[in-house]
């Protein structure tokens, strides 16, 4: 009797528990594209001068209006106190603090363009403080408050910003619409050149006429078209400002030897370079905090935008560098100083994650800090260390850790409803044996309300770059979450050529573009399927953007018969035109081995444009017309090869996007197609 009182309660616990899930599903939903468009995003956030508190942006979606807008926000680093500062719908963004934490600087573009505001931190309203005619970015604070440096774009020829807003004004009144270029670049990512590049300015908090203290220079500050402030910085006594820059003059479109120059902030005399000796890119400056020691970073290699970058200290001002982390094989993206000036935290790609790391500045020697996710953004705060983090199951979110990387404690939850009320895919890091047996890393995402008992189409992601990587981060283009929401298993190789594994791996691809990428992707393909037996192989897709695009271009001519259909965004379609076409020289030339015209052979090895003949797979090809970088031809190319062929084919054009997608509506757009045509050749009529 005792055995069946207990039967029975163990039944009504088990219906409990599956009443309760039913329950918590109807109220979810599989993750898609509405929920990535409706996530906030962090960004930039800024500790106050006394450690206590976070200003930062949150970025969100206006779908009616077709953008995104901008607002500012503040909590205190124990998580408490979280409010919106700002709520213009303008747009405010770049926040910085006053040096006595009473004010934050921002810039906003509420009074029709983009120009400095102040706002109290305590209450009150907004202030303008700027009323230039030009747009304003970039902005940064001395160290005693006294003076802001921004960035404007002028004409290099021009005395003052009034002349360059001339200039610009007669240009608008001409009828004829024609531009005469003298050299390269004459465009440039998503955007004709005019001739205007982004000076360096400086401005009493007082107010008066700001100062070019680039004047003259044909060079850009900060890197175009991804650098941000933190590329330029004042000299710890504020008489100074250091800057990134690349003045190359007829060589800017293939060289990649960006400096540090040193110009005073009054513009009295010339900015002078600080790293001639260096030909490759020197960048972010970064001060200790007792002024004596200037560190930043540098690659070794001339025109190799992928190369490692090494943390140098240069004794201030005068002194000998030296480089700290020659021996560590890793390239830090961001680097700040612990206050008492011992070590340098920095976070870097490492096997598929971010990571935090702390650096001894004596020794070199590299401590492990957070491991996990894609960090961001590190920062002091007292005795804590601040920064962002995201993976592959939520987007950016403030989190702070010890120095000696424990008590990791999360500040912010800005997402977190969002994120449980979207059912996710599971995901899981595995290992196998790529070219040359060598270890090669990859990610899977679990179809959403996964059942081992079932079988699932997949969609096998590459990425682009090829120097980049499908890596624990929450991704606003290629989110797998995407995939595994409409019912899809996701694989994401990182193959020879991505960061984050060493640089001899990175260095891999180079001439080798078809060669170990697609045995990599081959056996990684094959490994999982291997490993996880609820995918169903016989329908799988391979989707790609960049270099991954040109990967399906070069799939389709080399491997046409393993997939049902192939998505290709703005991919490489015929090497030759490419070379011929695109803006940053430097980087086919690296990667091929030299101009077109002097190693033609490179670039036909694996120019998936001389294997037309063997295409027979379906493709969706997708291209916008901003897009420089691979320019439209390609996809175009591409679209009337597979119609020419007869294969069946569809081509999604976007006449105002660039190499990404980024308009909210358009991003909409995107994904319906791609997760349609997915669902033809793998669920519907086209699947076999």
């Amino acid at each position: 009797m005792r055995y069946r009182v207990v039967i029975r309660l163990l039944l009504l616990v088990s219906l409990s528990f599956a009443i309760t899930e039913v329950a918590l599903a109807q109220q979810t939903h599989p993750f898609s594209v509405h929920d990535l468009l409706a996530m906030d995003r962090i960004s930039d956030p800024q500790v106050s001068p006394d450690g206590r508190h976070i200003v930062f942006v949150i970025s969100s979606t206006d779908l009616e209006a077709n953008r995104r807008r901008t607002d500012l926000w503040l909590v205190n680093v124990d998580g408490s106190g979280l409010r919106r500062l700002t709520s213009h719908p303008a747009g405010d963004f770049n926040p910085r603090w006053a040096p006595d934490g009473k004010f934050i600087w921002f810039l906003s573009t509420r009074s029709g363009s983009s120009q400095v505001w102040r706002i109290p931190v305590d209450g009150g309203e907004a202030e303008q403080v700027t009323d230039l005619p030009l747009d304003v970015g970039n902005l940064i604070v001395s160290p005693d408050g006294s003076q802001l440096a921004f960035t404007m774009e002028v004409f290099p020829d021009c005395d003052t910003i009034a002349c360059t807003k001339n200039r610009l004004d007669e240009r608008a009144k001409r009828k004829a619409s024609g531009r005469l270029f003298q050299r390269l670049f004459i465009r440039h990512w998503d955007r004709w050149e005019d001739g205007r590049r982004s000076h360096l300015f400086v401005m009493s908090t007082e107010g008066g006429e700001p100062i070019d203290v680039m004047k003259g220079m044909d060079a850009d500050t900060p890197s175009q078209p991804f650098g941000g402030p933190e590329e330029f910085t004042f000299t710890p006594d504020g008489r100074a400002l250091i800057f990134t820059a690349r003045d190359a003059g007829r060589q800017e479109a293939w060289s990649t030897d960006f400096d540090l120059y040193l110009a005073p902030v009054d513009g009295s005399t010339a900015p002078r370079c600080l790293t001639s000796a260096n030909e490759a890119w020197d960048t972010t400056p970064v001060f200790s905090p007792d002024g004596k020691t200037l560190a930043y970073l540098a690659m070794a290699r001339p025109g190799y935008e992928s190369d490692r970058f090494r943390i140098v200290l240069k004794p201030w001002p005068e002194g000998r560098a030296r480089v700290l982390t020659e021996a560590w094989d890793r390239s830090p993206n961001a680097i700040v100083w612990a206050p008492d000036g011992r070590t340098i935290y920095a976070t870097a790609a490492n096997l598929g994650q971010r990571s935090l790391f702390a650096i001894d500045v004596a020794t070199g020697r590299v401590r492990t800090l957070v491991k996990e996710g894609t960090v961001r953004w590190p920062a002091v705060a007292g005795d804590r260390l601040v920064y962002g983090r995201d993976h592959l199951r939520s987007p950016v979110e403030l989190y702070s850790v010890k120095p000696d990387g424990t008590d990791v404690r999360a500040i912010t939850g800005i997402n977190a409803d969002k994120v449980a009320a979207a059912r996710m895919g599971e995901p899981e890091q595995f290992t196998f044996k790529g070219w040359n047996d060598e270890t090669v890393y990859a990610y899977v995402v679990k179809p959403v309300d996964f059942d081992p008992s079932k079988t699932y189409p997949v969609a096998f992601l590459i990425h682009g770059g090829p120097q980049g990587s499908f890596s624990n981060t929450f991704h606003y283009r290629w989110n797998p979450q995407v995939y595994a929401g409409a019912g899809y298993a996701v694989v994401m190789v990182d193959f020879h050529g991505s960061i984050g594994y060493g640089q001899a791996f990175t260095d891999s691809i180079r001439g080798d573009w078809g060669g170990k990428p697609l045995e990599d992707l081959k056996k990684g393909l094959a490994a999982a399927l291997a490993r996880y037996p609820w995918m169903d192989g016989d329908r799988v897709a391979a989707l790609g953007a960049s270099y991954g695009g040109y990967m399906i271009n070069w799939i389709a001519g080399q491997w046409p018969d393993r997939f049902r259909c192939l998505v290709n965004h703005d991919g490489v379609f015929d090497q030759r035109m490419m070379y011929y076409a695109t803006e940053e020289l430097w980087f086919p030339e690296w990667e091929h081995g030299g101009p077109y015209w002097a190693n033609s052979r490179a670039y036909e090895k694996h120019n998936p444009a001389n294997y037309v003949q063997n295409w027979k797979t379906p493709m969706l090809v997708i291209h916008g017309a901003y897009d420089f970088r691979v320019p439209e031809t390609q996809g175009i190319a591409a679209f009337t090869a597979l119609q020419r062929r007869g294969i069946p084919s569809q081509f999604l054009y976007f006449p105002d996007e660039s190499h990404w997608v980024l308009k909210p509506q358009n991003s909409l757009l995107w994904h319906e197609t791609v997760i349609g045509w997915l669902d033809r050749w793998l669920k519907g009529k086209g699947s076999k």
